[in-house]
């Protein structure tokens, strides 16, 4: 399996209808057919100090494997999501987890 994790931290400036905005092209881009599970969300209101709360929204996507991550990558709905959303975000940090087999 493969996690591919992505936060986004959004422009300043965006009202509540482009927030809205964003998200449905999140939950177009997640519905995306190499995805395995897909969960979109923002922070969580936890009182912790090591939680970075800072981002706007993030997405978590589970993969059979890379080959199929490296599908949607290239895929018509990323590709879609860049052209009508990427002028909202600020910043995008991604990390993509090797998901280890512990059955044994």
């Amino acid at each position: 399996m493969h996690t591919h994790i992505v936060f986004f931290w959004l422009k300043e400036g965006l009202d509540e209808g482009d927030h809205e905005r964003f998200f449905e092209g999140l939950d177009l881009l997640t519905r995306q057919q190499h995805v395995r599970d897909r969960r979109i969300g923002k922070p969580a209101a936890t009182d912790r100090d090591v939680v970075d709360f800072s981002y706007a929204y993030s997405i978590v996507l589970r993969f059979d494997d890379l080959d199929a991550r490296n599908a949607y990558q290239v895929s018509d709905e990323h590709q879609t999501f860049l052209d009508t959303r990427f002028d909202m975000i600020d910043r995008v940090q991604v990390y993509d987890v090797a998901e280890a087999d512990t059955r044994t």
